[in-house]
């Protein structure tokens, strides 16, 4: 990555900009406490480089689920309409065998905890009010 703390956080604003819900102010979405946190996990730990490792993998490893398995345990799924991607419930439902839940949200981005927690901890509890 970089050696640069400006360099990082660049790469790490970019990504909040671009991958969340805020029509461009990050200041009113996020506020720079909390980007300024999240930056300095990363910068403090030397950790950026992990978050990489699962698109690495998925390239260069197989897959996690081998062919024509799926994972059988009850999943629900929250679609926020920013992330920057969004599988179509048909394409899920070979691999995850067992959706019980698939919400479409009515905000957020990638960063779902920070944009929309109340929305977002509503629908977890409502899926495991579901299967208890």
């Amino acid at each position: 990555m970089t050696d640069s703390p400006a360099g990082l956080a660049a790469w790490i604003v970019e990504k909040f900009r671009r991958w969340s819900d805020c029509a461009g102010d990050l200041d009113a979405h996020f506020g720079k406490d909390t980007l300024l946190t999240n930056l300095m996990l990363y910068w403090a730990t030397g950790a950026i480089g992990s978050t990489f490792w699962p698109y690495y993998a998925r390239l260069h490893e197989p897959w996690i689920v081998p062919d024509r398995e799926s994972v059988t345990v009850p999943t629900a799924y929250a679609e926020h309409p920013k992330e920057i991607l969004t599988p179509p419930r048909t394409l899920a439902e070979p691999l995850y065998g067992n959706i019980r839940r698939w919400t479409r949200m009515p905000g957020g981005g990638h960063f779902p905890a920070l944009e929309c927690p109340d929305a977002l901890a509503a629908d977890i509890r409502a899926f495991f009010s579901e299967i208890r």
